[in-house]
């Protein structure tokens, strides 16, 4: 159960417009954003910030979603799991290259470009830092410096999250916890603290 409850969706007007978006692409509003409203500031900016990161640039929205999959399952944070698994299923990875993830250095599922940003990924987000120069020679083989930007952005924003959810116990979505049960739980995911 979570230490602070969500606030109602209606909470703030000036907010109605970006909720409304969350529901019609990911089927719900996350429940660490209407938490947030409690400080409205934050809440916006932490929207923005989000928006940015994850829906512009020229990187791919389906790898930016992985990247924020593998960099939530080094943090070991669960419902950034569960939603980022959701998210990658909307942006066209397929419930097999979802699971396969962790598997990126061997799996076929991956290029050698997502392998390489799965691996910064991976190794941005374990403490201590473990990304190396070979690491960044790696990544600078397939992407530009603004698309290494948009990578490693998306790191940090699940490192802020990572960090909320799993401190406040956020509740997870039923829809989001469906599809991580369905795809996830083969690989010994489990709801852990963020059930209901």
């Amino acid at each position: 159960m979570a230490h602070i409850p969500p606030l109602p969706r209606e909470t703030h007007s000036e907010f109605q417009e970006r909720f409304d978006h969350y529901e019609a692409t990911r089927g719900f509003i996350p429940n660490s954003i209407l938490t947030m409203q409690r400080r409205p500031a934050i809440a916006a900016a932490f929207m923005a910030l989000n928006k940015a990161v994850l829906y512009e640039g020229t990187v791919p929205e389906e790898l930016k979603m992985l990247v924020s999959l593998i960099a939530s399952q080094a943090a070991g944070c669960r419902y950034c799991q569960a939603h980022m698994a959701n998210l990658s299923a909307i942006y066209q990875a397929s419930d097999a290259k979802i699971r396969a993830v962790w598997e990126y250095e061997t799996s076929d599922l991956f290029s050698d470009a997502e392998r390489a940003a799965l691996n910064l990924a991976f190794k941005a987000s374990i403490v201590p830092n473990a990304v190396e120069e070979a690491d960044f020679a790696a990544v600078k083989a397939h992407f530009d410096e603004s698309q290494i930007v948009e990578i490693v952005a998306s790191i940090a924003l699940f490192g802020y999250l990572n960090r909320w959810n799993d401190t406040m116990a956020t509740d997870l979505e039923d829809k989001a916890r469906q599809l991580a049960e369905r795809v996830l739980k083969p690989v010994e995911w489990e709801v852990g603290k963020h059930g209901a």
